[in-house]
């Protein structure tokens, strides 16, 4: 939340037409923090109506990205837009259009759900004359609507993050920013979150910013991933379920052999145990390994009781992505 002294609110650019599609282009973003360059050279682009899922594994510089993106933290170069408003040269103007929910929620347990989100409506300059609408419109788009009285620290930690939330929506902004928000949250709370996640994607442009790939797959269109402070894929879920990571194959054996013998066998990049008796096979480059491993499985009495192919799954593709970086 930014603090101001007036409930003006902050002037309007005028959004230039050819950007109307976009509430968020970023070019060349780049930060260093002395020799250390966290961020290099990222390109990011939000749609409306868009949630896009911003991956990478720690210290991948996401959270620096987030804090550039909502202007928390100056670029050591490159360019924001927020709805074709520049955040470095009208940063009130573009931060009006912008929620954002940290890490670590800006929450102060001594207060009542309702009097935090009047707080963070004044703070985001939300008109007096529409601050009753505002509250009870974020307090109900976020299930807080009998919590108005609580006081948020007696909350559990799913409706303090409703009540993070609520306060990032609560002057209707084009873009909500959520870093991490289901860390430390059991499954029933994260399976909450992650459904008015979804439903914020129908009326606002969200980012997420996460570590956690299934929450990606669950309610992201588009996924950008990051490595080493660089943007290593950009795309839809869909497109990345295709990524070329090498074909793979599930292969059930009822009498297995050990991992090396399957691993050996002709067109077989690789193979790992995915149950006791159900193994991943990768195929080689330009290689099905198939009628290998039907013939051996006959002439060795493995009990060959299944043979499909496995669908690549964001965690495969992820992880092919960051250590071929590593490798590389």
């Amino acid at each position: 939340m930014h603090s101001t002294s007036t409930d003006r609110a902050p002037p309007i650019a005028t959004m230039p037409e050819q950007e109307a599609a976009s509430t968020i282009s970023a070019r060349g973003l780049t930060r260093s923090f002395g020799s250390h360059i966290a961020v290099n050279d990222i390109t990011l682009e939000l749609r409306r109506g868009e949630v896009l899922g911003f991956l990478g594994p720690n210290g991948a510089g996401k959270t620096t990205t987030m804090h550039m993106l909502t202007g928390n933290l100056a670029p050591s170069r490159g360019e924001i837009s927020i709805c074709g408003i520049d955040l470095l040269e009208e940063p009130a103007a573009a931060k009006a259009r912008i929620g954002y929910l940290p890490e670590v929620p800006p929450l102060y347990r001594e207060l009542t759900v309702d009097e935090y989100l009047v707080l963070a409506a004044k703070l985001h300059r939300v008109p007096r004359a529409r601050r009753g609408d505002a509250l009870g419109t974020a307090k109900q788009r976020c299930g807080l609507a009998e919590a108005g009285r609580k006081l948020i620290g007696t909350l559990s930690k799913g409706y303090q993050q409703r009540v993070g939330i609520a306060q990032a929506i609560i002057h209707s902004p084009e873009v909500v920013v959520l870093d991490e928000p289901t860390v430390g949250l059991d499954p029933n709370q994260i399976r909450e979150i992650r459904a008015l996640i979804r439903e914020l994607g129908g009326a606002h442009s969200v980012i997420l910013s996460t570590h956690i790939l299934p929450e990606v797959e669950a309610v992201c269109d588009r996924v950008q991933i990051m490595h080493h402070g660089e943007l290593v894929y950009s795309d839809t879920i869909a497109a990345l379920k295709q990524f070329e990571s090498g074909a793979t194959m599930l292969v059930g054996l009822r009498r297995p052999p050990p991992l090396a013998e399957l691993a050996a066998l002709p067109g077989v990049a690789a193979a790992s145990a995915v149950e006791p008796t159900l193994y991943r096979l990768q195929f080689a480059a330009g290689e099905d390994p198939t009628d290998a491993l039907v013939k051996a499985a006959a002439a060795r009495d493995w009990g060959l009781y299944q043979l499909k192919p496995a669908q690549t799954s964001l965690e495969d593709v992820f992880v092919h992505l960051t250590r071929r970086e590593e490798t590389q």
